[in-house]
C-alpha cells in the first residue's frame, strides 16, 4: 500500500489560506490526524464513512475539481503549442494497446518537449536550494479553521480517497485493513503536521499503479521502490518545485487537468447514477458556486446543503441505502 499526500485535500486548503493563517490551518491537519487516529482506532472509521452517502461526497469533489476541466479546456484555447501536443500525446497513449508507461506520464515528457522547443523556460534568479530543509510549524487554534477544514479533509481522506484505493486494492485481490488504514493515516497525518503538510490518504491512482502488473504476492515490492523515489523526491523538493514554476501555466493547468480528468468523471458518475441525484446536485451547485458564509468554505456548506436536501425531498434513498 502507497500513501501519499491528499491532492483533494490540498485544494480544499488552498481558498482558506484567504482569509486563515497557515498556523490556523495547521492546527486543523492536526485535528483532522487526530481525529482519523481515533475513529481508526475504535473501528468506528466504517459508521464515520457511511454517515454521508457517497452520492453526495463526490458531488462536493466533482464541484471541487471542475476547475481543473476547465481550466485545461482554457489552456487549450490560450497556449496551443504547449497544450495541444500534450493532450494530443495522452489521447494516444491512452488508446495505444501496450501502455509500458501512464498516458499522463506520456503527457508529461512531451510537455517538457514542447516548453523546451519554445524557449519560454524561465527558471529565473530563484533560490539555489538543492535540498529540502523542513521546519517545525507552531499550530494556532480557531474555531473557524476546525469548523471549515477538519470535517471535509477527513470525508475526503477516509471516504473518497482510501475509499478509492481500498476499491482498488481488492479488485487487484488484496484484503487492505480498513481500520489499520484509518491509524496509519491518522498517525502520518500527524507527524506531516508538524512541518504543516496535509493530511496522508491512501492514495488510489498510486495504488493502481503498483498493482497493474507483476505477481500479486510480490506487488509490495513495487511499493517499496515507489517510497524510496518518494523520498528522494522529498529531499529535492525546492528543484522540482523551482522546475515545475518556471514552466509556463499551460503546462502545470494541462497537467493538473488530464491527471483529474478520471477523478472527475468517477465523481460525476458516482453523484449522478443512482440514488441521492437532487441533494448531490445542490451538493455541486454550492459547491461549484465558491460562496463563503462566514468565512468558511463552499465545500462545507456544499456537503451540508446536500444532506439537508436529501434528508428532506429523498427519505427514501437513505431508506434503501446502504451508503
Amino acid at each position: 500500500m502507497a500513501f501519499f499526500w491528499t491532492i483533494p485535500g490540498t485544494v480544499l486548503v488552498g481558498p482558506a489560506l484567504g482569509h486563515l493563517s497557515f498556523a490556523e490551518v495547521v492546527g486543523a491537519y492536526y485535528a483532522t490526524g487526530l481525529l482519523m487516529l481515533v475513529l481508526g482506532l475504535s473501528g468506528w472509521v466504517r459508521r464515520a464513512m457511511a454517515a454521508v452517502p457517497m452520492p453526495i461526497v463526490m458531488a462536493m469533489v466533482a464541484g471541487v475539481f471542475l476547475r481543473f476541466g476547465t481550466d485545461l479546456v482554457h489552456a487549450m484555447r490560450d497556449d496551443l503549442a504547449i497544450a495541444g501536443p500534450m493532450v494530443l500525446a495522452f489521447l494516444l497513449a491512452s488508446v495505444w494497446p501496450r501502455k509500458w508507461l501512464p498516458p499522463i506520464i506520456v503527457a508529461l515528457l512531451v510537455g517538457v518537449v514542447a516548453v523546451a522547443l519554445s524557449g519560454r523556460f524561465d527558471p529565473g534568479a530563484g533560490s539555489t536550494q538543492w535540498l529540502a530543509a523542513p521546519v517545525w510549524q507552531a499550530p494556532a487554534w480557531s474555531v473557524q479553521a476546525l469548523v471549515e477544514l477538519v470535517v471535509p479533509l477527513a470525508i475526503t481522506v477516509l471516504v473518497v480517497q482510501n475509499g478509492q484505493g481500498v476499491a482498488v486494492l481488492r479488485a487487484a485481490r488484496h484484503d487492505p485493513p480498513v481500520n489499520a488504514i484509518t491509524v496509519a493515516c491518522g498517525v502520518w497525518s500527524l507527524l506531516a503536521a508538524t512541518v504543516g503538510a496535509v493530511s496522508t490518504c491512501l492514495t488510489g491512482p498510486t495504488n493502481a499503479l503498483l498493482s497493474a502488473s507483476g505477481e500479486r504476492t510480490r506487488q509490495y515490492t513495487a511499493g517499496v521502490c515507489c517510497g524510496v523515489l518518494a523520498i528522494g523526491f522529498g529531499l529535492f523538493a525546492p528543484v522540482f518545485t523551482r522546475l515545475m514554476l518556471a514552466a509556463p501555466a499551460a503546462f502545470i493547468a494541462v497537467l493538473a487537468g488530464l491527471a483529474m480528468l478520471r477523478v472527475l468523471q468517477a465523481a460525476f458518475v458516482t453523484a449522478f447514477a443512482t440514488r441521492f441525484s437532487l441533494g448531490a446536485l445542490v451538493t455541486f451547485v454550492v459547491t461549484v458556486a465558491d460562496v463563503s458564509v462566514f468565512n468558511i468554505g463552499a465545500a462545507f456548506w456544499g456537503l451540508v446543503a446536500g444532506l439537508v436536501v436529501s434528508v428532506l425531498l429523498e427519505r427514501p434513498d437513505f431508506r434503501g441505502s446502504g451508503d
